[in-house]
């Protein structure tokens, strides 16, 4: 993986979370390269070989935040914080300790157990909260779809592990690929771990775009027999399968009284 730094780019940038002013990204694309991902269609780099970095992070943010009142800021909008080269380069923890003395606070979405490592900074934060983004229980079908990614159980056990240090918790089950997706296992493996947990579907903007192109790949060489199926639902919100796969979260929720936001 070829990492390079990038210059004359603001480190905080606007958020459209709700409750949240200010996100981010402690790199430029992600070598995750999960080929769904909805961020593919504005990479400035292919992943798979390139990701960025913020020359002089630490400095700059550090100014940038200088005029703010403490809060939460969010980190995963468009890449994983905690994605391999991570391990090496350190820019989340950075601005974690960043952070930490500044008296902000983070909240984070990661794919990775690799935030584990910074459980003492987290600890320490007012607020602090980490959300897993999980989508499949074959580990072969996860294969194709986010071959870079840690295995699902991984991801869950770094989840519990944070619940039990003490940290807020949350769950993306993200995203919900038609016909592929097993969602109610997923729920079943996160209900213990998981304070709240978000359903989505895949974002894909048109036929066009490249995390498109990828699923559709995949589809034609490992099922054929879904391919429309799945685009069909891809591409209408109205489809009969999300209309059946909302009435039974919602019913998994009654039953359950588990804490489900469904965007679906």
């Amino acid at each position: 993986m070829i990492v390079t730094s990038l210059e004359n780019r603001p480190v905080l940038e606007p958020c459209t979370l709700p409750e949240l002013n200010y996100q981010v990204d402690p790199y430029i694309g992600c070598e995750h390269y999960c080929y769904y991902c909805y961020v593919l269609p504005q990479a400035e780099t292919d992943w798979e070989k390139e990701v960025g970095i913020h020359a002089d992070m630490v400095e700059r943010l550090k100014s940038e935040i200088s005029h703010l009142p403490p809060q939460t800021i969010y980190m995963g909008w468009h890449t994983d914080p905690y994605q391999p080269c991570e391990a090496e380069y350190r820019q989340t923890r950075q601005v974690l300790e960043l952070f930490l003395e500044n008296g902000f606070s983070a909240s984070i979405l990661t794919k990775s157990d690799l935030i584990l490592r910074d459980i003492d900074l987290l600890q320490s934060m007012e607020n602090a909260a980490v959300s897993v983004s999980v989508a499949f229980t074959d580990e072969h079908i996860r294969g194709l779809f986010e071959a870079r990614t840690k295995e699902t159980a991984v991801r869950i056990s770094a989840l519990q592990q944070l619940k039990a240090a003490g940290i807020k918790t949350a769950a993306l089950i993200c995203p919900v690929i038609p016909h592929i997706t097993d969602v109610s296992p997923l729920i079943d493996l996160l209900a213990g771990s998981a304070d709240k947990i978000w359903i989505y579907g895949p974002s894909v903007l048109n036929r066009n775009v490249q995390n498109w192109r990828n699923i559709e790949a995949i589809l034609d060489r490992h099922f054929p027999d879904l391919k429309e199926p799945v685009k069909a639902a891809v591409f209408s919100k109205e489809h009969a399968y999300w209309q059946t796969l909302r009435q039974d979260l919602i019913d998994i929720q009654r039953e359950s009284k588990l804490n489900l936001s469904i965007h679906v």
